[in-house]
C-alpha cells in the first residue's frame, strides 16, 4: 500500500504579508492589531492589540471587555495556521479562560501550533497585559483544508468561468 501524496505546503507568510492580510478585515482593522513577529520555524505568531475606548468594559475603567480579547485569541490563532499553509482558515471552535481583569494600555497574544492535522489545526494562544501578566488562555480549531483556504483575498472560490463550483456527489446544487 502506497503513502498517498501531500499536496505542496506554500512558503510561510512573512509579518508583514500578515499585516497585510489583516487590513482586509474591517472588524480586524476596527480592533487595530499589529504583528509583533511571525516565526514558522517556531510555529509561533505574536500579535498586539492596544486600548481604545471602543473595547472598555465599561466607560472610563480602562479594563478591556471579553468580547474583544476573545476576537483577538480567534484572530491570532487563525494567523499562525494561515502563516503555515499560506490563507485563512475557517474557524471550527474555540474557548476562552478569562485569568485576571486585563486592565491595560494593550494586550499581546502568542500563539504557538499544537497540532496541524489534515483536516483540522489546534493553536494556544497565551494573552499577557503591558506589565507581562497573563490575563486569558485560548484553544482554538481551524479546518486546514486546503480546498477552503486556497484561494487568495478577494479572488472568486469558484471556476474563471463563472459557473457554480460542482456539488458534491449526489447533491443538487440548484
Amino acid at each position: 500500500m502506497s503513502a498517498r501524496p501531500q499536496p505542496a505546503r506554500p512558503a510561510p507568510l512573512s509579518a508583514a504579508e500578515i499585516q497585510a492580510r489583516l487590513s482586509h478585515s474591517a472588524f480586524i482593522r476596527f480592533l487595530d492589531l499589529q504583528v509583533v513577529s511571525a516565526d514558522a520555524g517556531r510555529e509561533e505568531v505574536v500579535m498586539r492589540m492596544p486600548m481604545r475606548p471602543e473595547l472598555e468594559r465599561g466607560p472610563g475603567s480602562g479594563q478591556f471587555h471579553g468580547g474583544p480579547i476573545a476576537a483577538f485569541i480567534d484572530t491570532v490563532g487563525d494567523y499562525v495556521l494561515a502563516m503555515l499553509l499560506g490563507g485563512g482558515v475557517p474557524t471550527v471552535n474555540f474557548r476562552v479562560d478569562f485569568l485576571r481583569p486585563a486592565v491595560s494600555a494593550a494586550l499581546v497574544g502568542t500563539g504557538r501550533l499544537r497540532r496541524a492535522g489534515r483536516t483540522v489545526g489546534v493553536v494556544d494562544v497565551d494573552v499577557h497585559d503591558a506589565e507581562g501578566r497573563l490575563v486569558a488562555v485560548g484553544r482554538a480549531c481551524y479546518t486546514t483544508t486546503p480546498d477552503l483556504h486556497a484561494a487568495a483575498p478577494g479572488a472568486s472560490p469558484g471556476p474563471a468561468s463563472g459557473a457554480s463550483p460542482a456539488a458534491p456527489p449526489g447533491v443538487n446544487p440548484r
